[in-house]
């Protein structure tokens, strides 16, 4: 008997440690628990190292506001997972994979139970390889210093895991998208880096372009979660729109991700809070999309643009969430699997034109980006022949989520939703790795930035491959 008041002892200690007094009483009148915790790490860099996500690359001067690491975990009793959502342009599969070791090792969480993504801000130092395809030796500092602190979030947000009940809807906004890909008017020359013209113009607001390539996905889709007692723990939003940007070249800043953070916080009453109250924004398939058709039209005061689009999308979430029915108990699933791409290759005379052109250091552009084209184009040429990419599937109650290693087309996206089996369903991209950008067949056929060698790096049939992947997936979670 005193064996048994020793291990009815630690039972009771352990659930106290491990999710409170509400779990045990949960646990005893024999219903399911489910158990969420959120935490953010700060991962801001030192100055100095220079941004990525221009054409340009200046060294960092000064940090408006910080980045983080925000992640949630959830429980239901069988299944763990977590998500993690990362302020940085883009992160490789090596950098996450190390992360999801250091987690595993912390914590058993499978590295297949862990949902790992970047939110693609323009106004952060590079965490990429020198070639994406390729990975270099050794991890730089700051990849270093990001795995770590995306293993701590998550170890933290397990330490914060109490009974927690989950709601989840969608909402519209969109006023904030626009499809960046224009058909040219008849007779405009659109020249690509090779010395060819395109049928459609990606990145540039020009009065001669005048007729979106693509559609655009202006759905919210969010995750809520709230303790046993209506005290927010977490929001996890997805939306499809680029980044914003205006930012000063040398700040950095985590964009409309931040913000939308910080305001999501303030709406829901979640301000210093304990735990603390984490708003999340991933990004949703937005390779084709940004807000730069979109109004008030020309240039606003720095950081005043990223500060109206969060406004409004979380605003829009809001408005929702006073609606939401929430759940004591959802299940919760996660499929992982590898997919095998074929890397796109120069062709001989792409080739020998990109060698002619580094041969002489001061031979200037015949072409858009000719010089940094012809660059790529010799890293395409060093890249392996094929790349294994992980794709993931996940289900919250009713609510589905996919997880695509690429900057994702709006339609790939809208298709997913459309034949997946779980209501709502969205894409968080640039997750466990980054590829660069993935057009539809159909695209790749107009040309345009997004679509060029070097930009664009898989088989042309990729799209296809992760869309029918993932919806299978999807069938296995149900």
């Amino acid at each position: 008997m005193r064996l048994n008041r020793t291990v009815l002892t630690l039972l009771v200690l352990s659930l106290l440690l491990d999710g409170g007094a509400a779990a045990i009483a949960t646990a005893e009148a024999g219903k399911k628990v489910l158990r969420a915790g959120a935490a953010t790490s700060n991962i801001t860099p030192w100055l100095g190292e220079a941004i990525v996500g221009n054409w340009k690359t200046p060294p960092a001067k000064h940090v408006h506001d910080e980045l983080h690491a925000r992640c949630l975990v959830l429980d239901d009793g069988a299944v763990r997972i977590a998500i993690v959502i990362v302020d940085s342009l883009g992160i490789p599969r090596e950098v996450f994979d190390e992360a999801k070791r250091q987690i595993r090792e912390h914590t058993s969480l499978p590295a297949d139970h862990v949902l790992t993504a970047a939110t693609h801000t323009h106004s952060a130092i590079s965490s990429y390889w020198r070639n994406m395809l390729a990975p270099d030796k050794d991890f730089s500092d700051y990849q270093k210093f990001v795995a770590r602190r995306i293993s701590d979030c998550v170890r933290r947000a397990i330490n914060n895991l109490e009974p927690a009940r989950a709601g989840w809807g969608a909402a519209d906004e969109p006023r904030q998208v626009t499809n960046r890909r224009r058909f040219a008017k008849p007779g405009m020359s659109t020249p690509n880096p090779f010395g060819g013209q395109d049928q459609v113009h990606g990145c540039s607001v020009l009065p001669e372009l005048v007729k979106p390539a693509g559609p655009v996905d202006p759905e919210i889709v969010f995750l809520s979660l709230q303790a046993v007692d209506g005290r927010p723990i977490a929001l996890l939003a997805n939306y499809s729109m680029h980044y914003v940007g205006e930012v000063p070249s040398q700040d950095i800043s985590a964009d409309y991700f931040g913000a939308f953070a910080d305001r999501i916080q303030q709406l829901l009453g979640g301000d210093r809070l304990d735990p603390p109250f984490v708003g999340i924004l991933s990004n949703g398939t937005s390779g084709d999309v940004d807000n730069t058709y979109t109004e008030p039209p020309g240039p606003l005061p720095p950081y005043a643009r990223l500060r109206h689009v969060a406004s409004d999308v979380a605003q829009g979430v809001f408005a929702h969430c006073q609606k939401l029915q929430y759940h004591d108990w959802v299940p919760v699933g996660m499929v992982q699997r590898e997919l095998e791409l074929a890397v796109r290759k120069p062709t001989a005379e792409q080739l020998l034109h990109a060698q002619e052109m580094l041969a002489d250091p001061q031979r200037p552009d015949k072409f858009p980006h000719e010089r940094t084209y012809a660059q790529r184009i010799m890293r395409q040429q060093e890249a392996p022949a094929t790349i294994r990419v992980i794709v993931q599937a996940l289900r919250i109650g009713d609510l589905g989520i996919a997880a695509s290693p690429f900057e994702t087309f709006a339609e790939t996206g809208l298709e997913i939703k459309a034949k997946s089996p779980l209501k709502p369903t969205c894409t968080i991209e640039l997750a466990n790795g980054c590829y660069g950008y993935l057009p539809t067949p159909e695209q790749h056929q107009l040309g345009g930035y997004e679509t060029w060698l070097g930009t664009n790096r898989v088989e042309i049939q990729a799209s296809t491959k992760l869309t029918a992947a993932l919806l299978d997936m999807f069938g296995e979670l149900q």
